[in-house]
């Protein structure tokens, strides 16, 4: 099983930015960050493709995240810029096979996820 554990979450003030990160046992060939806010589905905001570093956004954070990768540290970063209440959330990072367009934001697509880390915006 692949392991992945998170940090970086917190508060912040409403414009303000955070870095998580999630080191992974393994990395696989796409890693995503989710969130899920109270009483709301999980939803899926950054993914990268790791062969290539290939990245894809949710249009609710696209221009205000960023996701990357470290290779010798097994990590994955999202930088999370101009945040607003609304990002608010347990974020949670994944890491699965398939990162097409079908794949990349679907829960159920991937295997193995972290414990999960929160995000307070206000």
């Amino acid at each position: 099983d692949v392991q992945l554990v998170e940090s970086g979450g917190g508060s912040v003030q409403a414009g303000g930015s955070l870095r998580l990160s999630c080191t992974v046992s393994v990395v696989t060939r796409c890693m995503a960050w989710f969130r899920q806010a109270p009483g709301k589905e999980r939803e899926g905001v950054a993914a990268i493709y790791t062969d290539y570093g290939d990245t894809y956004y949710a249009d609710s954070v696209k221009g205000r995240f960023t996701i990357s990768q470290d290779n010798a540290k097994n990590t994955v970063y999202p930088q999370m810029n101009s945040l607003k209440p609304e990002d608010t959330a347990i974020y949670y990072c994944a890491a699965g096979t398939r990162c097409d367009a079908l794949y990349r934001f679907l829960a159920t697509g991937y295997n193995s996820w972290g414990q999960g880390t929160q995000v307070t915006v206000s």
